[in-house]
């Protein structure tokens, strides 16, 4: 049984250009919920990718529903894949990344298997999952949802919620937190080039951080 429900309200373009700028690995300094499985990785190296969250259930080797959501996705939507626990068969390859490309699609987290890639590289939409497989899906008219919640690395997803991905890992934000999200993100970014700059003028890392001073307040007196 297919499941099709409509898409969502995209994140505004200037909440996602400031999403943008706050790297994954520093939001994962003050937050654990909506981050991604580390299982699953990216394909490509020094590229960030952010857009709105439009997901597909693909159980099994059932292809047809990852065609579908190719044929609705607009330029900007994130596209997230549960594979429903699949660890055989790959979701999609060339034709699709290419399919995918011409669609204006920012990004593909797939928490299952692809193949080509060499040519999902050359096609350049980035793109994310836990490896390459030879086998490949078919169209046989079976089951799949698009735009339901899923789960994706170990994160419900919701359609419309803003995605930020790089090589070090993928969070999944809420509408309502992305702009508190990515300021506080992009302030802590900014205070590192502080720390940077303290290191380069001689001082040592732990009087930099405070670790030193805490780490002898709880040894004091024990020696």
């Amino acid at each position: 049984m297919y499941i099709i429900k409509e898409l969502p309200q995209q994140i505004a373009t200037e909440e996602l250009s400031i999403l943008l700028a706050a790297e994954p690995a520093t939001i994962g300094h003050f937050v654990t919920k909506g981050i991604l499985s580390a299982h699953i990785k990216a394909h490509f190296q020094d590229i960030r990718a952010v857009g709105t969250a439009i997901t597909v259930r693909m159980p099994g080797a059932d292809g047809g529903i990852l065609h579908y959501a190719m044929g609705c996705a607009r330029p900007g939507d994130f596209l997230i894949v549960d594979r429903c626990g699949e660890r055989v068969t790959a979701a999609m390859g060339g034709a699709m990344a290419y399919a995918a490309k011409q669609a204006g699609i920012a990004g593909i987290v797939i928490d299952g298997f692809v193949t080509d890639l060499s040519e999902l590289r050359q096609h350049g939409v980035p793109i994310w999952s836990w490896g390459a497989s030879a086998i490949t899906t078919r169209v046989k008219g079976e089951e799949g949802e698009f735009c339901t919640p899923v789960q994706c690395g170990g994160v419900v997803v919701h359609p419309g919620d803003a995605v930020v991905a790089d090589e070090n890992g993928i969070v999944v934000i809420t509408p309502g937190q992305v702009l508190p999200l990515a300021r506080r993100a992009i302030e802590f970014q900014e205070n590192e080039k502080i720390t940077l700059a303290r290191l380069a003028n001689g001082e040592k890392f732990p009087d930099v951080t405070g670790s030193r001073s805490i780490i002898d307040a709880a040894t004091l007196g024990r020696s």
